[in-house]
C-alpha cells in the first residue's frame, strides 16, 4: 500500500474495487477472501470476485483484512476550550491513522457540552475539520455538577448520541435515576463515571501493593464497584440503557456478566492500557502510567481479557486523553489522569488479543466496529450492501513500533512508548474516501 499520508483521493471516483482481501464481516457473517465494490461512497457489492471496469481504482488488499469501520466510542477532542491539548481536527486525523472511522467525543469541554449551541459547534466543526466522522457526548447535568439535569431532547435533537459526565460520577442516585429515565425516551445510553469518589478519597494510583511501596495513595477497586452495582439495579428499575466506560476490575466484570445474565440492560467498554498492563507499570512513576480508573493488578487485567473474550465486555475504547507535555512532566501526584490512545488502540488490539489466541477476528471486528455501532445506535458496523463505506483495512501481521513522534495527535501522553506491536492499522476509509493510509511499518 503505497504513499503513507492523510487523503481523500477516493472522492470523485466512479467505482473502487479493493480487491482480495479477507473480509471479516459479523453481522453478514462473512470471514473469507472476498472484492469489495465501492462506489459513490457506498458499498455496492460484497462478492468472491469483482471484475473491473474501466476506470475503476482498484487496490490490492491481498494478506490484509478487510472490516467495517471501526469506532471509538469514547475519546475526548479537547474542542471547545482546550485546544492546545488537542482539537477535533487533529484528534479526527489521528483517529484515522489508528484506523477508525468514527469517534464518540465526552462533553467535558470548555464550556461542557450541555447545550444545543455547544454541540452544534462540535458537529459543524467535524464537518469542516475531521477526517472522520465525530458523534458527540451530551452532558448528563448541567456543568457536569451533578446537580441539574442537561436539556435532554435539544442535546439529541442536535445530534448527541449517548449522556455522561465523563471524568465526574454522578453521585446523587435520584439525579442519575431521573436520567435513566430520560434516556430511556430517547432510547439513548447513559454512560456514567464509575468511581465513587467518598471512597477513592484523592487517589492517583491503585490501592494495593504497589501503591503501599511507592508511598502514593490508592483507590480501591471497591470505589468503582460500588458505583457500578448502584447505576446497574437503577438501570434494572427504570428499564433504560446503562452503559459502563472503562471497566478495570475483575468484580466489576462479574457485576456486568451477572446483570445480563438476569436481562438488565447494561453494556461496557474495557481500555487498551487496562487489558495490556498492571499496576506494576506505575513503579518507574512514568506519569503516563496515571489514569484514571487506574491500572489494576494482574488478576484483574486477566479478568478484562477474559471478559471481551466470552461477550460481557461488549466493546474496546481508547479513552484518548491527551495532554500538554508540560502538565505530565511533574510529580506523578499533581499529573493530571488520561493516556492518548487513538494511534494504538488497534494494534495493542491485535497484539495482545488476536495474536495471543485470546480472541478470534470476528471477536475482534465486533469490539471495535460492530458493537460500538449497536450500542450507540449510529450507523456502521456492516460491510452491507447500500451503507456507507466505512471500512477500516488492517494487517495483523506486520509488526509496528510506537513512536509518539509520529502521532497525528497533539498529544504524546502514551505509556506504550517503544513497544513493538504485531499488527497495524493500514487503510480507513470514510464514505468511500481514503481519509488514511500506511507507507511502511513506521507510517
Amino acid at each position: 500500500m503505497p504513499g503513507a499520508k492523510d487523503a481523500t483521493e477516493m472522492k470523485g471516483a466512479g467505482r473502487v474495487i479493493l480487491k482480495g482481501g479477507r473480509v471479516v464481516d459479523p453481522v453478514a457473517g462473512i470471514d473469507e477472501v472476498r472484492d469489495v465494490l465501492i462506489e459513490e461512497g457506498v458499498i455496492r457489492r460484497v462478492e468472491r470476485s469483482i471484475s473491473p471496469e474501466k476506470g475503476d481504482v482498484v487496490r490490492n488488499c491481498d494478506g490484509l483484512i478487510v472490516a467495517p469501520g471501526f469506532i471509538d466510542m469514547h475519546v475526548h477532542l479537547r474542542e471547545p476550550g482546550r485546544e492546545d491539548k488537542e482539537t477535533i481536527e487533529t484528534g479526527g486525523r489521528a483517529a484515522a491513522a489508528g484506523g477508525f472511522t468514527a469517534v464518540a467525543c465526552m462533553p467535558n469541554t470548555d464550556p461542557v457540552n450541555d447545550d444545543q449551541s455547544v454541540t452544534e459547534f462540535i458537529v459543524a466543526q467535524a464537518r469542516r475539520r475531521s477526517p472522520v466522522k465525530v458523534y458527540p457526548i451530551g452532558a448528563i447535568t448541567k456543568g457536569l455538577k451533578g446537580e441539574e439535569l442537561s436539556e435532554v431532547g435539544e442535546l439529541v435533537r442536535v445530534g448527541c448520541v449517548g449522556l455522561s459526565d465523563d471524568g465526574v460520577p454522578v453521585a446523587s442516585a435520584f439525579v442519575m435515576r431521573k436520567a435513566l429515565e430520560y434516556a430511556r425516551m430517547f432510547d439513548i445510553p447513559v454512560i456514567n463515571h464509575a468511581q465513587d469518589l467518598s471512597l477513592s478519597n484523592g487517589g492517583v494510583m491503585h490501592e494495593g501493593f504497589h501503591s503501599t511501596v511507592l508511598g502514593l495513595k490508592g483507590i480501591s477497586a471497591a470505589a468503582e464497584e460500588v458505583m457500578i452495582y448502584r447505576d446497574i439495579l437503577l438501570a434494572e428499575m427504570t428499564g433504560s440503557r446503562l452503559h459502563v466506560p472503562h471497566i478495570s476490575t475483575a468484580r466489576a466484570v462479574d457485576l456486568v456478566r451477572a446483570a445480563k445474565a438476569r436481562g438488565v440492560n447494561v453494556t461496557c467498554e474495557a481500555t487498551p492500557h487496562h487489558f495490556t498492563l498492571t499496576d506494576e507499570a506505575v513503579c518507574g512513576y512514568d506519569t503516563s502510567t496515571k489514569m484514571n480508573p487506574p491500572l489494576r493488578p494482574e488478576e484483574d487485567r486477566d479478568a478484562i481479557i477474559a471478559g471481551i473474550a466470552d461477550g460481557t465486555i461488549d466493546a474496546v475504547a481508547s479513552d484518548h486523553a491527551p495532554h500538554c507535555t508540560e502538565e505530565k512532566e511533574v510529580e506523578y501526584d499533581i499529573a493530571p489522569f488520561g493516556v492518548v490512545g487513538l494511534e494504538t488502540s488497534v494494534a495493542l488490539g491485535l497484539d495482545r488479543l488476536v495474536a495471543a489466541d485470546h480472541i478470534d477476528l470476528k471477536r475482534f471486528v465486533e469490539i471495535y466496529s460492530t458493537a460500538p455501532a449497536r450500542i450507540l445506535n449510529v450507523p456502521g458496523g456492516s460491510l452491507s450492501p447500500g451503507v456507507a463505506a466505512d471500512v477500516s483495512i488492517f494487517s495483523t501481521t506486520l509488526e509496528t513500533r510506537v513512536d509518539p513522534a509520529r502521532f497525528r495527535s497533539k498529544g504524546r501522553n502514551t505509556p506504550f512508548v517503544g513497544w513493538a506491536l504485531k499488527g497495524a492499522a493500514m487503510m480507513t476509509i470514510v464514505n468511500g474516501a481514503i481519509v488514511h493510509e500506511r507507507e511502511t511499518a513506521a507510517g
